[in-house]
């Protein structure tokens, strides 16, 4: 009965690859309760805050939570999904967000970072107090206690280091069999979608609808020009702000992984790694974001370092971001 645990302390800190596997496997098998999505979002999750832990590895619930809430609410509110193996029933979180979405009178049309920071926030109060009881356990019991520590009074897992390295090595077909098995629940008890739809909803699931947010904090420091070929932008609406490592592999909007580029040079780059002499002059550009009081604040920022950046450099050629690109013409 891991699922109703408050505490759980890792029973080993080292397994080898084939074991890690083995314990993935069984969560992704019939052999695992899967009565509700729970676990394949919190697998997404933790999969998203792969480089949002400090230097012991400890994620705050706040982060992870924030990812969770997020996931579910554009499940549940924007696509109108059950995530639950009962007719006619709901999950707990889907109760939750179905409740708060009638308080407000929110439209469906609504994604999560369109919610106001205000709504954003008592949404994942009140998912992180209901699911930190059912779900941190799940997962640590169906992989015999090794995936994490966990403390809810705390309110911190903290990873296993084997099973960490482990899933930046393997990231990216972790995400695809989680985005796949999670589309394959789903089909199974919401009548009319497909797999192919829902997967699709699925791995965009956690995409922001706008990153305008994150422009405001940026124009100060690309000083009018492109990151990558240092054209001059003269116009707001033809800056846009990239993901240095793509989206579709770090699955997250740090601050420190985003920069301005021009539309020529941000279409171009698409999935694709920009040459490494660019990862030393976004290391630059953050060093100069730390020394502003209101940026080095922030969460993401906190939990920042010139190691972290290079190892997700790295992991992301592994994972197959093999095509190095850089800009056709670079103006000095």
């Amino acid at each position: 009965m891991s699922f109703k645990l408050q505490l759980g302390e890792m029973r080993t800190e080292y397994l080898t690859d084939k074991e890690i596997w083995g314990h993935f496997n069984y969560i992704f098998s019939s052999k695992s309760r899967n009565s509700t999505t729970y676990k394949f979002v919190l697998i997404k999750s933790l999969l998203e805050n792969l480089y949002n832990v400090d230097d012991i590895l400890e994620l705050t619930y706040d982060r992870l939570f924030s990812s969770f809430a997020k996931i579910y609410w554009n499940l549940v509110i924007h696509h109108n999904l059950n995530q639950i193996n009962m007719t006619g029933k709901k999950a707990e979180v889907q109760n939750i967000l179905l409740t708060i979405q009638t308080k407000y009178s929110i439209p469906s049309t609504l994604v999560f970072d369109k919610l106001s920071s205000e709504l954003q926030v008592e949404v994942i109060e009140k998912v992180k107090k209901k699911c930190k009881l059912n779900v941190m356990g799940a997962i640590y019991g169906d992989t015999d206690r090794t995936i994490y520590d966990f403390d809810n009074k705390r309110e911190k897992i903290r990873f296993n280091p084997t099973f960490y390295s482990f899933m930046q090595r393997f990231q990216r077909i972790l995400n695809y069999l989680t985005n796949y098995q999670l589309a394959l629940f789903l089909e199974k008890f919401n009548g009319k979608e497909d797999t192919t739809n829902l997967l699709m909803k699925v791995e965009n699931v956690s995409k922001r609808a706008s990153l305008d947010q994150f422009y405001n904090l940026l124009s100060a420091y690309y000083n009018g020009r492109c990151f990558y070929c240092g054209k001059e932008i003269k116009r707001k609406n033809a800056a846009h702000v990239d993901h240095f490592i793509p989206w579709s592999f770090v699955q997250a909007d740090q601050l420190w992984n985003l920069v301005i580029s021009c539309s020529t040079c941000n279409l171009a780059k698409n999935d694709k790694l920009a040459e490494q002499g660019y990862l030393s002059r976004l290391m630059k550009r953050n060093g100069e974001l730390l020394e502003e009081k209101k940026i080095v604040l922030r969460e993401d920022m906190q939990v920042y370092s010139e190691r972290k950046l290079t190892e997700l450099y790295s992991y992301s050629f592994e994972n197959g971001y093999t095509d190095y690109w850089k800009p056709k013409k670079v103006i000095i």
